[in-house]
């Protein structure tokens, strides 16, 4: 069974220096209907214009995930951090117990990235940060797995039973991966447009799948898309 949840249908917010969709309640955007799938909890995709951004604000009990897709994105923590991550990089924090962060862009070109929460598998955890490059700039036609719960194949490691995998394909490619039984999946396209199962989906489409033994990905054109395990 697949669901899509289409671009078009997403929470919207327009507050000048951002621009962000949302697929599930956030904020100010409240929709009963979509709280999440499993413990994948929000999918924000933000456009963040140049030499603004996100003062220093706190999380807790929430596995966060950065994925920037063009610009570079400045970010600072009370942990002692400060970097710039571009398309390619991928940032992960536990909040666990309580962080504070900022997410800024002090360059002249907006900042296009996707902002991922992760419920995690116990409250108060030890607060984390990490980042990590992999080779989902380049047109590979294959999936890289980029976090999980073990560090598999130099994933950045989450607490929770949650992997993500993501990559880029050229037009006309196709890719099959198998799900586990009693897993699930949410896909989402980050750019291009393509089908899963025979399902179309488009770029800021997302889409819920259950009761699936594999999911059969076909590019329409050269697409970038992400994809969930999910227990």
């Amino acid at each position: 069974m697949i669901t899509v949840r289409k671009s078009e249908d997403r929470g919207h917010i327009d507050h000048g220096w951002l621009n962000a969709r949302h697929t599930f309640s956030f904020g100010d955007y409240r929709d009963p209907e979509h709280m999440g799938f499993r413990s994948l909890r929000v999918i924000n995709e933000d456009v963040v214009g140049p030499r603004t951004g996100f003062p220093e604000h706190p999380h807790r009990d929430m596995e966060i995930i950065t994925y920037p897709l063009s610009g570079r994105l400045r970010h600072g923590d009370s942990l002692g951090h400060q970097e710039d991550i571009g398309h390619g990089t991928v940032q992960t924090m536990t909040a666990g117990s309580g962080i504070r962060h900022s997410e800024s862009n002090p360059h002249a070109e907006p900042v296009h990235l996707l902002q991922i929460w992760i419920l995690p598998r116990a409250k108060g955890l030890e607060p984390t940060h990490d980042a990590r490059s992999f080779p989902i700039a380049e047109q590979t036609n294959r999936f890289h797995q980029i976090v999980g719960p073990d560090g598999a194949d130099g994933s950045l490691v989450i607490r929770q039973d949650a992997r993500l995998y993501a990559g880029i394909f050229a037009e006309g490619s196709a890719e099959t991966v198998a799900l586990g039984a009693g897993r699930h999946a949410w896909v989402q396209v980050a750019r291009g447009s393509l089908t899963v199962n025979g399902t179309e989906l488009k770029a800021g489409d997302g889409a819920a799948v259950s009761d699936e033994a594999t999911l059969a990905f076909a590019f329409a054109e050269d697409s970038e898309v992400l994809w969930f395990d999910l227990g």
